[in-house]
């Protein structure tokens, strides 16, 4: 299971948690390209912190992948002005 379903499952279980609250708090900070205080995650258990760090992990991943086909979209665009 990947970190981002991980992390709601969570956060659904444990709304209360400070925990969740932590990880619901970076989830909208990458989300709306906002700060977030790294030291927040150091607060983490182990388990959570590692939680926290993947999410980071996958979240980058999908924005190179966002990037890379909104690059493949503009150069399809490009070819089709060109014929």
């Amino acid at each position: 299971m990947n970190a981002i379903k991980k992390a709601r499952k969570f956060i659904e279980v444990r709304p209360q948690s400070e925990s969740a609250q932590t990880l619901a708090r970076l989830v909208r900070a990458l989300e709306s390209d906002e700060p977030f205080p790294l030291g927040e995650l150091y607060k983490l258990n182990y388990e959570q912190f590692g939680l926290g760090i993947d999410i980071l992990k996958e979240w980058r991943l999908d924005r190179y992948y966002m990037g890379k086909a909104k690059l493949h979209d503009l150069s399809v665009q490009l070819g089709d002005l060109r014929h």
